[in-house]
């Protein structure tokens, strides 16, 4: 009996992670929840926008140009879908407080943050990564990653908690060679998840990473689709991962 009760909780989490990764979930369970998606207007941060959207949230897109952020939300709205964007390089300030700010004027607040954006300069052994490449990539992937997490918190402390899901990558685990930087950044991002996850816990803001495996590395059975990522995410988002 007491066994039964200590698994039925995660059981029941396994099988909304389950049904949340194969689109078959239970009716908007964002629903008038507002997000805020970093780097989302193509590949893994469009379809993480799109499945949020349609299950029912508010979403906010942006990336660094604006054709492509017009070009996203024209063809997520085509679709039916609530979204709208803004442009933000995540490395300037003025950009992230003004995704911040486009998202409270639009819709009152924001519970969910996911962030998405990074960087890729270099393709070269550790040893010979150069202090200005190591300057970008940590700059991007790992300082602005913190520093767009301390932009919302204000925001969904307001809402009384949220959820923040911080995209990292399976090189964390397994480092691929040539791609040494990055693979340092993302194992940051591990860190910053687990230190962030026990400082916003009393705010109710829940902080979780996700490592994708999109090339194959971990699984030479079949590559991973962004739309997989993406219900995955949008489990991590709502109520179903309290």
């Amino acid at each position: 009996m007491h066994k039964v009760g200590l698994l039925g909780p995660w059981a029941r989490a396994w099988k909304s992670v389950r049904m949340a990764s194969s689109g078959i979930t239970r009716r908007d369970p964002l629903a008038n929840k507002v997000a805020v998606v970093t780097a989302s207007t193509d590949g893994i941060g469009l379809a993480i926008a799109r499945r949020l959207a349609q299950d029912g949230a508010h979403v906010v897109i942006s990336s660094r140009k604006q054709e492509k952020v017009d070009q996203a939300v024209a063809k997520l709205q085509g679709e039916g879908l609530s979204v709208t964007g803004t442009v933000c390089h995540v490395g300037k300030a003025e950009d992230r407080e003004r995704l911040v700010t486009t998202a409270v004027k639009l819709h009152g607040g924001i519970d969910i943050l996911v962030s998405n954006a990074a960087v890729n300069p270099v393709f070269k052994k550790l040893i010979d990564v150069t202090e200005e490449e190591w300057d970008k990539v940590l700059h991007i992937n790992v300082k602005a990653t913190a520093m767009m997490i301390n932009a919302v918190v204000p925001e969904m402390e307001k809402r009384g908690g949220g959820s923040v899901v911080i995209v990292s990558s399976i090189a964390a685990f397994h480092p691929p060679p040539g791609l040494g930087s990055y693979c340092v950044s993302k194992t940051a991002l591990l860190g910053l998840t687990k230190c962030l996850a026990i400082e916003l816990d009393p705010k109710n803001i829940r902080v979780n990473c996700l490592h994708l495996d999109l090339s194959g590395l971990a699984s030479a059975r079949r590559m991973g689709e962004p739309e997989e990522c993406a219900g995955i995410v949008s489990f991590l988002c709502s109520e179903d991962a309290s």
